[in-house]
């Protein structure tokens, strides 16, 4: 009796835990994303986003900069390791303590804090956890001598990484590229799938068949496989690296979803408005203009998103199809040809280069996500 039409299944309370499963898992990640876009690197490397607003411990190394005095044979450097030139800017929002400190880089924690020991220029050293510190040394070093300590650092968060990645050279540029590439890409397919898609739906022709089993073939072909044909014949017709040819060839990767995306929905139409629409006179053209494509919508959408999606991400294509020059460079070769070939290890940069690409495709998602669900199920239930 559960499943009597107009009934709620018992099984409501499974079916709503794992929606929110789902918006769990895709939420935390682009969370992850933003919160780590605002952080320093070595914040980033040193703990996990979900606890940026605490402290962190790091390692630093400076030099006790401190006017040195003379007291009998020694010279005595003495003041506060964390107002030192070369760590002054990590400690200004807040304090910290220190946990550790070294003379050697390779063990920057070697001794406790508050502990004093011997250096190598016949003195000793104190650091204290509040960072006061005192250094004796029988030769004054006019560069201070050098420090090296562990720290709990205050959280940082900074629009460093923005204005990095914002006012990197041609960046505009890149995002005017990667809409010319989107908008014509997304465009494009969707014109030509429609007119087949009602093709294979509703028009009698011998070989529909062979054609639609030829289209789902197709949907599991690897387009790395037609990368280099592909290129040889743009480059044969004289098309070559171009706007052109990056917007032929993701039509031509992205026709045998299209096609089939949008031929289930309109097979799924009510024939009787169609086979009404004949007796009445109207032609095959008339019948796809005024009531195909407006109730195919939800399709129409669904496959937009798809594309959009695919080619605003898309890095391989955009690699291969267009040159390297800096004026046709898209954002996602723009950002990992300039922005991490040479800071591959800068965490920082790369957070906010994802989360400024991925702020579009969000926006077009949730503008159009109603229609998703709607065009990826039709003709899948009957």
């Amino acid at each position: 009796m559960d499943n009597i039409a107009g009934k709620k299944s018992s099984l409501v309370w499974a079916a709503n835990i794992s929606v929110l499963i789902l918006v769990l898992l895709w939420l935390i990640p682009t969370v992850g994303l933003f919160v780590s876009s605002f952080r320093d690197r070595d914040q980033i490397s040193a703990s996990g986003w979900w606890v940026a607003p605490f402290s962190v411990e790091l390692t630093y190394r400076t030099r006790a900069d401190a006017d040195p005095r003379q007291e009998g044979d020694l010279w005595f450097y003495q003041g506060n390791i964390f107002e030192t030139a070369e760590v002054r800017e990590s400690f200004e929002s807040g304090e910290s303590s220190i946990a550790a400190f070294g003379l050697r880089g390779r063990e920057p924690g070697a001794f406790p804090a508050g502990t004093e020991v011997e250096n190598r220029d016949g003195g000793t050293i104190t650091v204290n956890a509040d960072g006061s510190y005192i250094y004796t040394a029988t030769d004054p070093d006019d560069r201070g001598p050098r420090v090296y300590f562990v720290a709990e650092t205050p959280p940082d968060f900074t629009l460093d990484n923005y204005r990095t990645v914002l006012t990197a050279d041609n960046m505009d540029r890149a995002f005017i590229n990667t809409l010319t590439v989107t908008i014509p890409a997304t465009i494009i397919p969707i014109l030509i799938a429609a007119f087949a898609a009602y093709a294979l739906a509703w028009m009698e022709f011998p070989g529909r068949a062979l054609l639609i089993a030829g289209v789902v073939g197709l949907l599991v072909v690897p387009l790395q496989l037609a990368l280099v044909p592909l290129l040889n014949l743009h480059n044969t017709i004289g098309i070559g690296q171009s706007f052109l040819g990056i917007w032929l060839a993701h039509t031509g990767f992205g026709l045998p979803l299209a096609v089939y995306l949008l031929r289930n929905y309109m097979a799924g139409l009510p024939r009787d408005i169609i086979e009404s629409a004949k007796v009445d006179g109207a032609t095959d053209f008339q019948i796809f203009v005024r009531i195909i494509l407006p109730l195919s919508f939800p399709a129409l959408a669904s496959f937009a998103i798809f594309q959009f999606l695919w080619t605003w991400n898309d890095l391989l294509v955009a690699k291969v199809f267009l040159p390297s020059a800096g004026d046709s460079q898209v954002m996602t070769v723009k950002i990992a040809d300039d922005l991490l070939g040479s800071r591959g290890g800068d965490w920082g940069i790369l957070a906010t280069a994802a989360f400024v690409s991925i702020a579009v495709p969000l926006l077009v998602f949730f503008t159009m996500q109603r229609y998703l669900v709607r065009g990826l199920l039709a003709g899948s239930v009957k």
